[in-house]
């Protein structure tokens, strides 16, 4: 393995050493007092894109966050707007590129957008740090796509997962023989199958976990076991509707704190939900995987005309010491939604449960405890049955 830098093999104790400076760092720059170790990150509050929404109208642009070397402002579906900047791979994509075996020989037709949402130069500010040479060509105009990778000899692409193959398939439609033999996706889920398409005709194609707020977060590399996160965050991953850390290998929410000090978000909950994949990459590189994109963790639904969402499900749990974990199950019996919370706890367990829940999900419920253990590693603690004709 050709590292991208040294940070990228890094023993355990360095890279956490270094973390914790940066982070100190960072929390310094929001107004906050240092923590003595990453572990006490997990006591600071989690800010959601609902919360950062609201901030943004209240302190235009960026929600008072303090920003530097800001070069672009973008919007993305919420509103939501964040900062761009211009200087050496900015959002580190650039460790993504290079772990695709992009250099400075390849041509990237780089097929992102670049209006108004930030992926269109988050990866051609990547593509820049390899030394790699970008064609600007965003989404559609498929034939002039086609005409452009044929013309300058594109060798890479950057894009969703699927829309290389439709460029791939007109290609072939047209006559042209694409020289295209990486491809560096992001945006969307890459089946198997297409993956297997993809190495059928030649293309090495490896996927990356960013977001617009905060730039790479994980990555794969050739070995392709989960996704290695990126030298520029620290990762958390909690239970939904918390901030409290699950164990290793425990599906939740992934929380990122980056240490870019030109945007210092801390501990930013994506929304997303992941797992940590124990051990180390056969690549050789040494930091924290996580299993990748496994879902979303707003489950909030409504029942009975009640919107019920995971932070109530939290608020349940935590007011019994003996519960290990819970989950609300939307069903219908008829014409009549039903709500069950199954509840992870000892035998004999259950008094006060009824009431409980009534408190703190405000809607009466059947109450069924099952052992320790048996509930799905799915990150759900709201799981929505109810099929709608």
């Amino acid at each position: 393995m050709t590292s991208y830098d040294t940070l990228e093999t890094r023993s355990a104790d360095e890279r956490a050493g270094a973390q914790l400076q940066a982070l100190n760092a960072q929390l310094a720059r929001n107004g906050r007092d240092p923590v003595a170790s990453l572990a006490d990150l997990a006591e600071l509050p989690v800010l959601r894109k609902s919360e950062l929404a609201h901030d943004q109208k209240q302190k235009p642009p960026f929600g008072g966050i303090p920003t530097s070397n800001v070069a672009h402002i973008f919007q993305s579906p919420g509103p939501i707007y964040e900062p761009g900047g211009v200087s050496h791979d900015w959002w580190r994509m650039g460790r993504f590129l290079h772990a695709c075996g992009i250099g400075t020989e390849d041509i990237v037709q780089n097929c992102f957008g670049y209006h108004l949402t930030p992926a269109g130069m988050i990866f051609e500010n990547g593509a820049r740090a390899v030394g790699a040479k970008v064609l600007p060509a965003g989404t559609g105009q498929t034939d002039l796509q086609v005409r452009a990778a044929a013309d300058i000899g594109t060798t890479a692409y950057a894009g969703t997962p699927d829309y290389l193959k439709v460029i791939l398939d007109r290609a072939e439609e047209m006559g042209e023989r694409l020289r295209i033999t990486k491809a560096a996706v992001g945006g969307g889920a890459l089946f198997p199958s297409l993956r297997a398409e993809y190495a059928d005709r030649g293309i090495a194609c490896l996927q990356c976990y960013a977001t617009a707020d905060l730039g790479n977060i994980a990555y794969e590399s050739p070995a392709m076991e989960g996704m290695i996160v990126d030298e520029g965050v620290i990762v958390e991953i909690v239970r939904p509707g918390t901030g409290d850390p699950v164990a290793e290998g425990e599906v939740g929410e992934v929380v990122v704190t980056t240490l870019n000090p030109d945007y210092p978000l801390v501990r930013f909950a994506t929304g997303d939900l992941s797992a940590v994949l124990c051990g180390q990459s056969p690549c050789g590189r040494t930091n924290m995987r996580i299993k990748g994109w496994m879902g979303r963790a707003d489950q909030t639904t409504k029942i009975k005309g009640m919107f019920v969402r995971p932070e109530q499900v939290a608020a349940f749990v935590a007011r019994h010491s003996e519960i290990a974990r819970a989950r609300v199950v939307a069903t219908r019996e008829g014409e009549i939604d039903v709500m069950t919370v199954r509840v992870e706890a000892p035998a004999g367990a259950g008094a006060g449960y009824e009431d409980s829940v009534a408190q703190t999900l405000k809607l009466k419920g059947r109450i069924e405890v099952v052992p320790p253990g048996s509930l799905p590693n799915d990150g759900k603690v709201i799981d929505d049955q109810r099929v709608y004709d």
